[in-house]
């Protein structure tokens, strides 16, 4: 019986240190997702006051104005505010705030999809471009509208689960700014990189967001 007890006990200090760093491991990433959130998407809104040159495949798009603003307008509020919805202490204490924020970060996607829907369909690089770019933005709008229609009907559960879906999306733009580096080093036309890129920015943050939700990092840190 004794024994019994000491493993039951040794397993729960165990579960316990799990659960800890689980959380810690958490906590870090989430950190990490934010700082990159908040410097892409204040970097990308110095194109609103007219800072710096527009990238060349951009600005040879056949819908850049007034679409290019509006997608960065939208696209970058998302960003800027969507890793503070995400903090329990926010949305415990401060329920309020967490409501007029996830207003704002459901708009800023809705206009950021519209827009970049329309800058897909406007790509210079080619119909590649303009499927990759026009699914994301399609599949943005669907899942940031479910999220918003769940949390209306206040169910929560499934409202965080389409909320992480459509963070998924929205981070596609910090991926987008990491691939252009690498695309640019790589020996190969940078029209053909940028084609990748529509499609890859977005469709592994997609699966592995479906994976998280659906428990399988769990199981395996389990």
């Amino acid at each position: 019986m004794k024994l019994s007890l000491a493993m039951k006990g040794s397993q729960g200090v165990a579960g316990a240190g799990k659960t800890g760093a689980s959380g810690r491991s958490n906590k870090l990433g989430l950190s990490i997702v934010a700082v990159f959130s908040v410097i892409v998407a204040l970097v990308s809104m110095r194109y609103l006051i007219g800072v710096g040159p527009v990238p060349p495949i951009v600005d040879t798009n056949a819908f850049r104005d007034p679409w290019l603003v509006l997608h960065i307008a939208g696209a970058a509020t998302a960003l800027l505010v969507a890793p503070l919805q995400f903090v329990a202490q926010v949305r415990a204490r401060v329920p309020q705030l967490h409501r007029w924020l996830g207003r704002l970060y459901v708009v800023g996607c809705l206009v950021g999809g519209v827009s970049g829907l329309v800058l897909a369909t406007g790509a210079s690089s080619g119909i590649v471009t303009t499927l990759g770019f026009g699914s994301l933005s399609l599949i943005w709008i669907y899942v940031t509208t479910k999220a918003w229609r769940h949390a209306v009907a206040r169910e929560f559960v499934e409202h965080r689960a389409w909320m992480i879906r459509s963070f998924a999306l929205t981070f596609a733009a910090v991926n987008l700014r990491l691939y252009l580096p690498i695309v640019i080093a790589l020996p190969i036309a940078f029209e053909d990189g940028y084609r990748a890129i529509s499609f890859l920015a977005w469709v592994p943050n997609l699966v592995f967001a479906e994976l998280y939700l659906r428990g399988v990092f769990k199981r395996r840190g389990a």
